[in-house]
């Protein structure tokens, strides 16, 4: 079943910041976990597990974080849902073999059809939209405050 869980949450938002403040540069777990208030536990397990999965880069060394794999354009809200949701252990409900029938053949399809339906909106949402909104909102990107043009 598809829930909004912290995890979830916080692992939108901890792209989002690499997205958005990185600055060209890597962005290190404790920056995120200052700016964003994520606890550094679930940050970085998520951020190991959005590593494994191609949606990150971790960037060893003393400058070292964490860097999108791809271009914020090319990652979806959709990809990461679809792999905090693996990482998730608790059972989904829809695929418990208890029941009523009309549980079966008409609530549980219905809300399959729904979940169909909002991932489909998701795979639609770019990092980079969610990068624009933030722009849009007025928030500050540290990583563009720190880039420096003097020649």
């Amino acid at each position: 079943m598809l829930r909004l869980s912290k995890k979830m949450l916080f692992a939108i938002e901890a792209v989002l910041d690499i997205a958005y403040h990185s600055g060209g540069q890597p962005v290190q777990s404790r920056e995120i976990t200052r700016r964003q208030g994520i606890p550094r536990r679930y940050l970085e397990q998520g951020l190991q597990q959005l590593v494994r999965e191609g949606i990150l880069v971790g960037v060893r060394g003393p400058r070292g974080g964490y860097r999108l794999a791809r271009e914020r354009r090319r990652i979806t809200v959709g990809e990461i849902v679809r792999i905090v949701r693996k990482m998730e252990t608790a059972e989904d409900p829809l695929n418990d073999p208890a029941g009523s029938e009309l549980g079966h053949k008409v609530v549980r399809p219905v809300w399959m059809e729904m979940q169909e339906t909002l991932m489909l909106q998701l795979d639609e949402v770019s990092i980079d939209d969610l990068c624009t909104r933030a722009n849009q909102a007025g928030l500050v990107s540290e990583g563009r405050q720190n880039l420096d043009f003097t020649i």
